[in-house]
């Protein structure tokens, strides 16, 4: 059992959660059993090292049933030395290793995709991560983070996805230019989300949403910048009937995804 938080391995583990460790290492900062179980189940190939509580492993039998059955030994830790390894204050008995696995842009527009989620400059780990997730529970395709937006393996941005991360493509550090070039030439519409655009109830009553789309979010304090307003083929706003200034940005991104998913199915 690894029982010293100071010990170089446990030093190791707990670099990854600084981008510049992620990026010499390749590797990235997996926490607690939903996001461990998830890679378990999709992604077993991707985890190098699996560290976990007697106490935890005790509870989630299945995790250990997983690992097992992916040939992955899991070394038992201290709670100290947990608490060390992870970035959140209660990682919940297990913390993973894993190697970071984007997909490539031009991968994602060979397989004919018909919703996708473009985030640029998408700053906020919370946001991006709650983005994937929802474009996970609503069908999409795959998400693209250009590369000015919050790193992919960011353990917020992780945590965030909540297992979603290991369940569709995800490409990182595209420019926004040739990503709407590739879009278009797999028949996307691209589809911006600006508070400047066109109400989305008289979009989807036109019907606009049934085809394959592209969705453009953009900063969460500035939104999309003027040039890019200007490369989407439409801008499209959320109404706000009530009170409040405005949406979150994740919030916003899933009742866009979900409206295109409703009209993709109906």
């Amino acid at each position: 059992m690894l029982d010293n938080p100071r010990s170089p391995r446990v030093r190791a583990v707990a670099k990854l959660a600084k981008k510049g460790a992620r990026s010499e290492t390749g590797l990235f900062l997996l926490e607690g059993p939903q996001a461990v179980g998830e890679a378990l189940t999709f992604n077993p190939e991707l985890i190098v090292e699996l560290y976990a509580t007697p106490t935890a492993l005790e509870r989630y039998t299945e995790i250990a049933q997983r690992a097992a059955a992916g040939g992955l030994d899991v070394d038992f830790v201290t709670e100290q030395v947990l608490d060390t390894m992870a970035d959140t204050v209660t990682p919940q008995g297990f913390v993973a290793v894993c190697r970071q696995f984007p997909t490539a842009v031009k991968e994602i527009f060979a397989s004919g995709p018909r919703l996708i989620a473009i985030l640029e400059e998408v700053r906020d780990p919370g946001n991006a991560g709650t983005i994937i997730r929802a474009a996970d529970a609503a069908g999409a395709d795959a998400v693209i983070l250009t590369g000015r937006s919050v790193d992919l393996y960011n353990p917020k941005v992780v945590r965030s996805t909540t297992g979603s991360l290991f369940h569709l493509p995800v490409a990182v550090d595209a420019t926004l230019a040739d990503v709407l070039d590739r879009a278009r030439e797999a028949g996307l519409q691209v589809l911006a989300a600006d508070i400047k655009g066109d109400d989305l109830l008289d979009v989807r009553t036109a019907g606009v949403l049934s085809a394959p789309t592209a969705w453009l979010f953009g900063n969460e304090a500035r939104g999309l910048d003027d040039d890019d307003l200007r490369q989407a083929d439409r801008a499209v706003s959320l109404p706000i009937y009530g009170q409040a200034e405005s949406l979150n940005l994740a919030t916003a991104a899933s009742v866009c995804l979900y409206e295109s998913a409703f009209a993709h199915r109906s």
